[in-house]
């Protein structure tokens, strides 16, 4: 039967709910048709919405993707640049560079202005050639690169050491830079192929395929050896969407086309720089402060706006290349606010007043008093002659029991406690080892070695201590781990010669002042309150002086005159003489970004560099399209405490961090550092790295070890000897702590003898071949450079 078969499921064990309960669920007709009716609205409007919310964003992608076309591309950008650098040196780029110019200008050698006007192709291009071998000339023209033609030789091979078939060792090292620098739109144009239809192909794709790994994935190749070939090039190239590092569209900059220069009659040794050509990326206001790169920073006493000597399209019956006055046509006039313009400053004035010490008022002096007898109940002992300053650096032990010994209770003075300052010496239970040490015993043997070991060390000259310590550093001349390692000097007490020096209970979590003891540098630099909050502000009122006047400022691709003033003459007379060879840039200043402060860069020494870079050794610093000399101190990228460890050198193979007096620099920004060899020879290529951040409160620690060597060790204890070399420095560093290679943490515990010997305790048995170290710490600073600019000391 068909009824039997129908499924029946388990009826729900209700009898105990209530009516009300069992029903909650349920919800009345009409209320139902109302909310059906109302969510299927909801449903209709929520769609509608989003549709609507895509389609505005599909018009505003479109509408960027055509205003980026039209400022790139269109009547009023600039003319593309397009390098050409050869990737080794039989690549001939005198025969492609004609043969360019000659496919834009229509005839050959009819070309007179630096920028091509093309109606076939309908864009404007200004064509640059890379000197083979002039590193910092191809570096200034691949920072204004729209476009990087690399031109390889299929023909010709690299000598035997490279690690390309087609790029030699100066290419190479370019390259690298190139890519530090951040690369723009990139082709290849492989020249010297065969006429031979199979062959040309072979070649080719042989060429490729060594190249391929060298350029980024969107790297197109292109055979450049027929007109043909070249205007295939062409035309895709004028379609092409080109790309730019974004640190360049953060600032706008001006190509130089022409340098002349203008006699100041006011002013003696300066003169007006006056420099013509496009300007990219950017509106210029005439109120902002311009960098002119290796010359400084300088303000704009007006712009002229000239008529466009090559306009894309030409009207019947006028040559504007053959007129002159067509150059020197004045379009518009811009006369700087002395109200609002940008102020030259670089550097802080010094007050000498700043730091004089006021007459406390009797509020003042009733608390001073009230935190002086709240202080007085709580004592500690200290060694002689310790000031409270000193004393604030004292690693506090309560292991140090300095009433042990009736010899020590005249050594001791009694010293306020300065109370919860100093966090980190605040433990009462001595030393905190890790979880794989032994802690240190509160209570050791009372024997004492002072009275009962006669030392061998006594009756030695200072001629023997040092061979004894030499022989003893020859045997251990083999372990590097160490590099801090310094020794003590003879003539010179320690605590004299390291009397900068403090020791730290820990490197990470013990504190220290970022605002004690600064030197006299500090008081010429500026610094943030909130470098992030800055920043952002500073770009915001750069985009709405964009937005904003038009009578201050000239637009993107408008050829214009930069009027330059009080530039030194010697440093324009340079600038005449380097702009034959290399292109001229000058670049807008934001905000704040001539004053002087304290940059970090992260950097990494270059691979063809062998030669050692020691600290504070004198760089020159490409930071985008600025120039300017520094000589960085180099230290460690500490990510977990707020001290960092001073380097000595720049080691290769890592990153490290340099700290620099240098004009403010609103990041992301690329670094190439070179280092001048001589003025016979050309600067060698440092390191690469980029801008990391603008602090001067950055605590840098230049650290020092300190050694000595067990004589005698009698289970827990032992004496040390050749770390001091008389008693005085014994207890003047009593207080810190003291470890050794093979793991062991101690403490000294007192002098032995006339010779500097000291007996230590230590957490564990000491091994008779083991080396007692004791670290030191002081606070390094960046050196001020002689000259801030490189055309200044050239």
């Amino acid at each position: 039967m068909a009824g039997s078969r129908v499924q029946v499921n388990k009826q729900h064990k209700s009898r105990f709910s209530s009516k009300s309960s069992r029903n909650a669920h349920k919800v009345p007709l009409k209320e139902k048709y109302k909310i059906a009716k109302s969510e299927g609205n909801v449903g209709k409007g929520a769609r509608a919405a989003r549709l609507q919310r895509n389609k505005m964003l599909r018009d505003q992608k479109r509408a960027e993707l055509l205003k980026e076309k039209r400022a790139s591309s269109g009547s009023g950008s600039p003319p593309r640049v397009i390098v050409l650098f050869g990737l080794s040196s039989s690549v001939n780029l005198n025969a492609l560079e004609e043969d360019l110019l000659g496919l834009l200008s229509g005839e050959r050698n009819s070309f007179q202005f630096p920028a091509v006007a093309s109606s076939e192709y309908k864009l404007r291009a200004t064509i640059l050639k890379a000197p083979y071998g002039d590193l910092s000339a191809c570096m200034e023209m691949a920072k204004v690169a729209d476009l990087f033609a690399f031109v390889a030789s299929a023909s010709s091979l690299s000598e035997e050491d490279s690690s390309n078939l087609y790029i030699d060792s100066f290419g190479s090292k370019c390259l690298s830079v190139f890519r530090a620098l951040g690369l723009p739109s990139t082709v290849v144009l492989i020249r010297d192929l065969p006429t031979a239809l199979k062959r040309k192909h072979d070649l080719k794709k042989v060429c490729t395929s060594s190249l391929v790994s060298e350029f980024p994935e969107d790297c197109k190749f292109y055979p450049a050896d027929t007109k043909d070939e070249l205007h295939k090039f062409m035309w895709l190239f004028k379609e092409q969407r080109l790309t730019v590092p974004h640190w360049r569209n953060q600032r706008p900059y001006f190509v130089a086309q022409k340098v002349d220069l203008v006699d100041d009659d006011s002013t003696s040794g300066n003169c007006t720089l006056l420099l013509t050509g496009y300007l990219h990326a950017r509106t210029l206001s005439v109120n902002q402060l311009v960098h002119v790169s290796g010359a400084g920073d300088f303000q704009l006493s007006k712009i002229e706006l000239l008529k466009d000597p090559c306009p894309l399209n030409v009207r019947k019956g006028s040559d504007s290349m053959d007129s002159d006055d067509t150059v020197k046509q004045v379009m518009r006039c811009l006369i700087p606010d002395p109200m609002k313009q940008e102020p030259l400053l670089a550097q802080n004035i010094p007050d000498p007043l700043a730091g004089e010490q006021t007459w406390p008022t009797e509020e003042e002096m009733a608390e001073a008093d009230r935190i002086h007898k709240d202080k007085k109940l709580k004592k500690r002992m200290l060694p002689p002659g310790t000031s409270e300053y000193q004393a604030a650096w004292i690693v506090e032990d309560s292991d140090i029991d300095y009433t042990d010994s009736d010899d020590n209770e005249d050594d001791t003075m009694v010293l306020e406690e300065r109370g919860s300052e100093f966090p980190g010496h605040e433990n009462k239970d001595g030393f905190e080892p890790d979880d794989d040490e032994v802690s240190l015993p509160r209570e050791y043997d009372d024997e004492t070695e002072t009275d009962s070991v006669m030392m061998e060390g006594e009756n030695l000259t200072k001629e023997q201590i040092e061979d004894e310590i030499r022989k003893i550093k020859a045997a251990h001349a083999e372990d590097e781990e160490f590099p801090d390692e310094v020794d003590t000097p003879f003539d010179v007490p320690a605590r004299k010669r390291f009397a900068k020096y403090r020791g730290l209970k820990s490197f990470r979590t013990s504190s220290w002042d970022p605002k004690e003891s600064l030197p006299a540098e500090y008081a010429r630099i500026f610094a943030f309150d909130n470098f992030s909050r800055t920043q952002k502000h500073v770009l915001a009122k750069a985009q709405e002086t964009e937005q904003g006047n038009v009578d201050e400022c000239i637009p993107a691709g408008s050829y214009a005159r930069l009027h330059i003033k009080a530039v030194p003459n010697v440093v324009a007379s340079k600038l005449s003489n380097l702009a034959k060879t290399m292109p001229v840039i000058s670049c807008g200043l934001l905000q704040h970004e001539s004053k002087i402060s304290v940059l970090h860069f992260s950097v990494r020494k270059h691979d063809t560099y062998t030669a050692p870079l020691k600290a504070k050794e004198e760089l020159t610093f490409h930071v985008g399209f600025r120039q300017f000399v520094a000589r960085p101190l180099y230290s460690s990228d500490n990510l977990n405490s707020d001290k960092h460890k001073m380097e000595r050198f720049l080691h290769a193979g890592r990153f490290s961090i340099a700290s620099v007096y240098a004009p403010i620099s609103f990041p992301p920004l690329p670094l190439i550092a070179l280092k001048n060899e001589g003025e016979a020879t050309s600067p060698g290529l440092a390191a690469v790295g980029s801008l990391r951040s603008i602090d001067p409160d950055k605590i840098l620690l230049k650290k020092i070890i300190l050694t000595g060597y067990p004589q005698r060790v009698s289970k827990l204890k032992a004496i040390v000897r050749y770390m001091f070399h008389n008693p005085e420095d014994v207890r003047w560093f009593k207080p810190v702590e003291v470890w050794t290679k093979c793991g062991r943490r101690g403490r000294v515990k007192e002098p032995v003898g006339t010779h500097g010997a000291m007996k230590c305790v230590f957490n564990g048995v000491l091994q008779q071949h083991d080396t007692v170290c004791m670290s030191l710490y002081k606070r390094t600073y960046p050196k001020w450079p002689q000259y801030l600019f490189p055309l200044l000391g050239a």
